[in-house]
């Protein structure tokens, strides 16, 4: 399963292949098809194959492409499940709270 993805802007990319020569998983390669400009731009060849580095964005001269890890991909926290936060160690139930104050102003 794939980590990431990438969001290419077809239009703005002049095909200089920075992208596809620094992707370190060698997910890029250059399409047959041609922009409006005239340009070879690059696709997802091996898309399960992304870790989302953006390091294809990052050597983008034209802005054309970004990387990002999928959301579904992050990994739990220590104590999370199923993407809520783990409650923190120490800190009172909210109820617990409230029965203390409940509690205090009896007093």
């Amino acid at each position: 399963m794939a980590k990431g993805s990438v969001q290419i802007v077809v239009e703005r990319c002049k095909a200089c292949g920075f992208c596809v020569e620094f992707c370190p998983t060698h997910v890029l390669a250059l399409s047959s098809a041609f922009n409006a400009k005239g340009y070879h731009t690059p696709y997802m060849a091996h898309p399960e194959k992304c870790s989302g580095c953006d390091l294809c964005g990052m050597y983008c001269p034209d802005f054309a492409i970004y990387g990002f890890k999928s959301e579904q991909a992050q990994p739990l926290a220590k104590g999370e499940k199923d993407g809520a936060p783990a409650e923190k160690v120490g800190a009172p139930a909210p109820n617990a709270t409230e029965a203390a104050k409940e509690a205090q102003d009896a007093r």
